[in-house]
């Protein structure tokens, strides 16, 4: 933190550009943290929140509803295959607190009281409170927690980059596979397999090849081990298509979403689950398998009436079928990207691209932590009118789904620029 001094403060967004107190405009090249669709200043959003201002702020979910709440719970179920409830929260981290107590507690609820241990993949995040972190336990965040954690058996992830030595690609995703199935064949005691759906964010963008994941729910079909699906980061149009589950042909038992639920402007999670979990929570009070669980702000109609308008512009925008062109945009610019030097690996799917920088091509070296890669780009982004945040050494373009072709270009054609000027300077 002592390395920055100041930060610029933004008082203005205009479409998918930030505005700081100095008037300087840098183009929102990370979604404000991956959560903005349509830009800073979609009407029709603005519209939405003014007009439920007016009618009902905020009123609790407990013992009472709202019309918005439940107008978007039924929203929520008629687009997410295989699931019949919803549950609210107010971010991704507790979205997933919420499914793994819900798992954990499914199976007390039957009354198998032995499966209370969970399945993750290495690399997976999922968030920041506790519960989350070990789940998601990404060591360069997490480390100092660990004595906080609970423990979870990890299974490698398919990552072509950067996967061990003897093995192809396609060996190397049996092999994943394989250390799963004997992962659930090996331990009686699972609750719940949990996996970001499509790819991996956080933990350094890693997009599962075809058919990883499907595999995967078959596996936790087959050995009785609930399937938990992270969407948070990679639902609704993130990675080209607008159920993310859907796409790669997993029916969840449990899946959580957020950040672009509201298009960027509130705070809102959910956690949606099949009628078979919601059935094991119905009893009289005495036998207490109600989940006790809940937030001030669950179902904030607000929030809720924003996600509904959000819902519907995808609809009417015919957004997912438009960004297949500008996925091909991203995708035509690959081969550019890696023959720059610094440049060892472009991941990319959909409207999300990661370029892991190396100090060493051929070696695939990181770059040492005193270059201070991350603030260099950032720095050098800004000086291009560009909003970057890297992961670490890895550089995030991750813009609002609806940036035009146009701006689109200045991003790609920016990050080049950017890369060539940090090789320079380091």
């Amino acid at each position: 933190m002592n390395e920055w001094k100041k930060f610029d403060v933004i008082t203005k967004g205009d479409g998918m550009w930030l505005v700081d107190s100095n008037g300087n405009r840098l183009l929102d090249g990370v979604a404000s943290m991956w959560c903005n669709v349509w830009g800073h200043s979609k009407k029709e959003l603005i519209n939405a929140m003014i007009k439920q201002t007016r009618i009902l702020q905020h009123s609790s979910l407990f013992n009472l509803t709202n019309d918005q709440a439940e107008l978007l719970a039924e929203k929520l179920v008629k687009i997410s295959p295989g699931m019949r409830k919803v549950f609210y929260s107010d971010d991704g981290s507790t979205a997933m607190e919420i499914a793994i107590k819900m798992a954990l507690q499914y199976w007390q609820n039957i009354g198998i009281k032995n499966k209370t241990k969970f399945v993750t993949l290495e690399n997976g995040y999922h968030g920041d409170t506790i519960g989350a972190m070990s789940i998601g336990y990404v060591p360069l965040f997490f480390s100092k927690f660990k004595k906080l954690l609970f423990p979870v058996i990890k299974t490698p992830t398919p990552h072509k980059y950067r996967m061990p030595k003897g093995f192809t690609f396609n060996e190397y995703q049996e092999y994943c596979l394989e250390r799963i199935e004997k992962t659930f064949v090996k331990n009686n005691d699972l609750a719940a397999f949990v996996m970001e759906s499509g790819a991996q964010i956080a933990g350094g963008i890693i997009i599962y090849p075809l058919e990883f994941q499907k595999k995967i729910s078959q596996l936790c079909k087959k050995h009785d081990v609930l399937f938990i699906i992270d969407e948070i980061a990679t639902g609704f149009g993130r990675l080209g298509s607008f159920i993310e589950y859907k796409e790669q042909k997993s029916i969840p038992d449990i899946v959580s979403y957020g950040k672009m639920l509201t298009g960027g402007y509130l705070p809102l999670a959910a956690t949606l689950t099949s009628q078979k979990i919601y059935d094991s929570f119905l009893g009289k009070y005495s036998e207490m398998k109600h989940f006790f669980h809940g937030h001030t702000f669950t179902g904030n109609p607000l929030a809720c009436a924003t996600a509904l308008t959000n819902l519907d512009l995808y609809e009417k925008n015919d957004l997912i079928s438009k960004n297949k062109i500008k996925t091909r945009q991203f995708e035509r610019r690959i081969d550019e990207i890696s023959n720059l030097s610094l440049v060892g690996d472009v991941r990319h799917k959909g409207m999300l691209m990661a370029v892991e920088l190396v100090s060493n091509k051929n070696k695939k070296t990181l770059i040492a932590p005193d270059k201070k890669i991350h603030q260099k780009v950032f720095e050098e982004a800004k000086k291009h009118k560009i909003y970057l945040r890297t992961l670490g050494h890895i550089i995030m373009l991750v813009p609002p789904l609806a940036i035009s072709t146009k701006e689109l270009d200045f991003l790609l054609d920016g990050t080049i620029d950017i890369i060539k000027k940090v090789t320079k300077r380091l």
